[in-house]
């Protein structure tokens, strides 16, 4: 039986999302967890409104020797599925992108922000790809906005693999005991290190 991490999220308390939610953990109990797992991370960076993370931890919990293979698995599904979002941003915004934004209530502020996108795209990308912000809307806008293909691909690849992998790493190494802290703070340590990243190369840059 599979070890099953209880997760909260913000999105999983409508009661809609809720139920949502349980069904993506049961998943992790599938002989085909992994292509379960595959679906998910594809879709979570377009659509769909659960990480691939609910999935992840109870399927590394159960065989953490396959750690590796599952966030590798999880990697080239999310970075394929942003591939998704970028082309719904720039061939179909209108009638697709701004739709699921508005879901998600992100609408709003997207004028503004298509303005200043890209002028730091590497630092949004990246940002969304480790910490809890909704990854789909900057592959969405990353599309919408024109951001070179080659950098939106590079960086998804360096933040979702920095996201997957040491949450693999975490739970190989230290098995359930660590759940508790990746299920709470995960997010926030990495939302630190892209600050101090950010921070490390303005000095650089101007000192």
């Amino acid at each position: 039986m599979v070890c099953r991490a209880q997760i909260h999220s913000p999105e999983s308390d409508a009661p809609m999302l809720r139920r949502l939610y349980d069904r993506t953990m049961a998943l992790a109990d599938h002989r085909h967890a992994m292509w379960a797992l595959a679906a998910i991370a594809f879709l979570e960076s377009s659509v769909f409104p659960i990480p691939p993370d609910v999935l992840m931890i109870p399927m590394i919990l159960a065989r953490p020797s396959r750690g590796w293979a599952i966030a590798g698995v999880a990697l080239a599904a999310s970075v394929l599925g942003g591939l998704l979002g970028y082309a719904i941003g720039a061939l179909a915004y209108e009638s697709i992108g701004q739709p699921i934004l508005a879901a998600m209530g992100k609408a709003d502020a997207m004028e503004a922000f298509n303005a200043r996108f890209n002028d730091f795209g590497f630092w949004a990308v990246l940002t969304a790809g480790v910490t809890p912000f909704p990854y789909k809307v900057i592959t969405i806008m990353s599309g919408w906005t024109g951001m070179p293909l080659g950098t939106f691909i590079a960086t998804s690849i360096l933040a979702r693999a920095l996201r997957f992998f040491v949450l693999a790493a975490l739970l190989r190494v230290f098995g359930a005991p660590v759940r508790a802290f990746i299920e709470r703070r995960l997010g926030l340590v990495f939302t630190v290190f892209v600050v101090l990243l950010a921070g490390g190369f303005l000095v650089v840059k101007y000192l």
